[in-house]
């Protein structure tokens, strides 16, 4: 994890729990959750890849990989009052691949399932905090090369590892409520041109969601 995806989410998890020193003046007590309880958010996803992603062809090239914004979803089943498992799932992001000196040399698209255990703190008036940590499988496909490798094949493999989220639910009634979060998801893919192993790209995004949601 580079230091500016800590910072981002160290700043994030500090925002939440400063968040809940004044929600104790709410009157309602509308977070609290309970085992069986299933939270469906919808909404948008940024993916927002780490500021240097990788070298190719023997650390010639430095790639440059874009953000991208989506509609996404989450599902989250509560087995206790705190512990839950999330789905996080999305329309596909598509991202430019930048190279040093050739400009825009391909686009991509990626998938990014992502399984989480979460812990909830409840007892906090209308917000609730939570942290999750998980599992991701990235599917990349339909990558295309443009510009000066337009006339090359370039694959990108799927990627598996870890996931971390922050993030705070705000109740506007004991069913609906809003969402914030932020996670970091570890993202790799090794990086063939015309069959031959050129590296690996380093995507590793920040991916920051707001989303509205109901309490089942």
């Amino acid at each position: 994890m580079t230091q500016r995806n800590t910072r981002t989410l160290v700043s994030a998890l500090a925002l939440s729990l400063a968040a809940t020193g004044w929600s104790g003046a709410s009157l309602a007590n509308n977070a609290s959750l309970e085992a069986g309880d299933i939270l469906v958010r919808g909404g948008l996803h940024h993916v927002n890849p780490r500021s240097s992603n990788g070298k190719i062809i023997d650390g010639a090239v430095e790639l440059d990989v874009g953000s991208n914004t989506r509609p996404s979803g989450t599902i989250t089943y509560m087995f206790t009052e705190s512990l839950g498992v999330e789905l996080l799932v999305a329309v596909p992001f598509r991202h430019n691949i930048r190279a040093e000196g050739l400009g825009t040399v391909a686009t991509t698209n990626h998938l990014p399932p992502t399984l989480s255990v979460q812990y909830h703190l409840n007892g906090l008036g209308d917000f609730r905090p939570y942290a999750g940590v998980g599992f991701n499988y990235t599917f990349v496909y339909n990558t295309k090369t443009r510009g000066a490798l337009s006339d090359s094949s370039l694959s990108l493999k799927n990627s598996a590892g870890l996931a971390v989220q922050v993030g705070m639910d705000y109740h506007l009634t004991r069913e609906w409520f809003v969402n914030a979060e932020v996670r970091y998801i570890d993202i790799e893919s090794r990086a063939r041109l015309d069959g031959e192993r050129v590296g690996n790209v380093k995507i590793d995004p920040v991916v920051a969601g707001l989303g509205i949601g109901y309490r089942f």
